[in-house]
């Protein structure tokens, strides 16, 4: 151990995590912490359930405090101080007191930088008014809870239909609000695959929130000094109360600009494997800085809680002893909770990986979360992304109810080590009726990914327009109940005494309620000849509102 002063700008999670690691690793060093806000240490996870009362004592947000920073690890934490400046040929930054005006010159040996990101602000008329409110630390959250807490009934209009802006739309649906929904993508968590996201528009109508997808602000209508409308871009106007901007954050990089460190590709503070940047005394961590992307191998910029916490702890080794191990790559895995449904992926998207010209398939699986015959059973859409030549695990998504969470980090963890479809199909999970089942959503997935691989199916994805003759193999009732267009029904217990009644020349589409039962008919029209089978991916459930 060697004596050192080490400053940290920033706390929350990466800034936070560095000082404590940097501790443990070392006795002797001194460390400071400087934050801007009042707050060092708080979950800004949590922020939109205190709001909405699911968190009903404010305290409980405090991760930390400065005292307990100060008596479990003997860090300086001074909030309220903000770093103007670094000045790295003096290795030394100016730091500005709000409380007093001071300024003062803070030498460092190593310092760290976790500034995290800044909400993006469009320069609408009236995004200063008082009831126009962005979402990124305790003092938004408290001045939303105090409008909140002062009205009842009332409207509020979020901009924006990421993580953030569905987790306020629920806590303020929760209160009493009336809720409209703007995004200016046409889809919610634009994120997400598009098919993968329809199951939580219904969740959200259902709840009475007015959705205006593929809409852009045009801008924001003030009156008497408050805003009393949205305005959109085809002149619709949205009377609101309150207006939550969430439409996205930016690394804030500007200290690290004027000290000419490097900026990447993302826009965000380039660093190496142990997060140092381009002067080997300064790191940087957090929202503020770049991760390398599990998948594509690239650096990218992902405002996610867990790689800051994670990168924060190596920094703050490596600033206190000058070794610690690589910086792990990130998969992006991330998940949201609505009105009792979650959607959660991890990897790249269909979207992404076609985005960014990477050869890839996908495939389904529509099962209850756990054995179908043991009650409370959650029905979960699963999609798995991989690379068709390898089997390689690219992404995978998840939307239903309880064990969303589950798969998708086993999807994360298979990304992680490389893993492909194969490895999935074959991975031992844990088993009892009330929390899985013997063949589990992950390994139907899987299966289906493995199928398709070795030539034994062909699918058309949910959206997707049947090709020549669409065969429906469900029972008559539940063809009776609805049916897609065209559709003729044949269930499969009947199927292959039906078979003269169809034209083996002719391309065949079979589709059921999931997929599960249309796949064994496909194999069996396969097997009797026919030059060209389709499975509608998802069967009805994914592709009724398309059909």
């Amino acid at each position: 151990m060697s004596s050192r002063r080490i400053l940290i700008v920033g706390g929350v999670a990466g800034g936070a995590s560095a000082a404590t690691r940097a501790r443990r690793m070392n006795e002797k060093a001194e460390i400071v912490i400087f934050e801007k806000g009042p707050d060092v240490s708080f979950a800004n996870c949590g922020l939109p359930y205190h709001i909405g009362g699911q968190i009903a004592e404010r305290d409980k947000l405090l991760v930390s405090t400065p005292q307990a920073f100060k008596d479990m690890f003997n860090i300086e934490v001074r909030c309220g101080h903000e770093v103007l400046g670094i000045d790295r040929s003096r290795h030394q930054v100016e730091v500005l007191d709000h409380v007093t005006g001071q300024r003062s010159q803070e030498k460092y040996d190593k310092l760290i930088l976790a500034p995290g990101a800044k909400p993006i602000i469009p320069p609408w008329d009236g995004v200063t008014s008082p009831n126009v409110f962005t979402l990124r630390d305790m003092t938004d959250m408290d001045r939303i809870k105090s409008r909140v807490d002062r009205q009842s009934g009332a409207r509020a209009v979020v901009i924006g239909a990421g993580y953030i802006g569905l987790e306020m739309v629920e806590s303020f649906t929760q209160r009493g609000w009336n809720v409209t929904l703007v995004e200016k993508e046409p889809q919610i968590l634009p994120i997400m695959d598009p098919e993968m996201v329809r199951p939580l528009i219904d969740t959200l109508t259902g709840q009475g929130i007015v959705l205006h997808m593929g809409a852009a602000v045009d801008n924001l209508q003030v009156r008497d000094g408050q805003v009393h409308a949205v305005r959109l871009g085809d002149g619709t106007e949205i009377p609101a109360d309150l207006v939550l901007i969430c439409i996205g954050v930016r690394p804030d990089v500007q200290l690290a600009a004027a000290a000419s460190l490097k900026i990447g590709s993302s826009g965000a503070i380039a660093v190496n494997e142990y997060l140092q940047t381009s002067d080997p005394d300064i790191y940087a961590v957090g929202d503020a800085a770049e991760v390398i992307h599990q998948v594509t191998g690239k650096p990218v910029n992902l405002p996610l809680a867990g790689p800051a916490n994670r990168n924060g702890r190596l920094a703050g080794e490596h600033a206190a002893t000058d070794r610690c191990a690589s910086a792990t790559p990130v998969a992006g895995t991330a998940i949201v909770g609505l009105f009792g449904k979650a959607a959660g992926l991890t990897g790249l998207s269909a979207t992404a990986a076609q985005r960014l010209g990477i050869e890839h398939e996908v495939s389904y699986a529509i099962r209850g979360h756990h054995a179908g015959y043991y009650p409370g059973a959650e029905q979960m859409i699963l999609k798995l992304v991989y690379d068709p030549k390898t089997g390689r695990v690219l992404g995978g998504q998840a939307v239903g109810g309880a064990g969303v969470d589950k798969r998708i980090d086993v999807i994360a963890t298979a990304i992680r080590f490389n893993g492909t479809v194969d490895d999935l199909s074959g991975v031992d999970l844990a088993y009892a009726p009330q929390f899985g089942s013997a063949k589990d959503p992950l390994h139907i997935a899987a299966f289906v990914a493995c199928n398709q691989m070795g030539g034994l199916i062909r699918q058309i994805p949910p959206g997707g327009r049947p090709i020549g003759q669409l065969i429906d193999v469900r029972g008559p009732a539940m063809h009776a109940a609805g049916a897609l267009p065209g559709a003729i029904n044949i269930p499969l217990p009947k199927l292959r005494e039906s078979l003269m009644q169809l034209n083996r020349n002719e391309p065949v589409t079979v589709h059921c309620q999931v997929g599960q039962t249309s796949y064994i008919a496909a194999r069996i029209l396969i097997q009797s000849g026919f030059k060209e089978v389709h499975n509608l991916a998802g069967g009805y459930t994914m592709n009724k509102s398309t059909g």
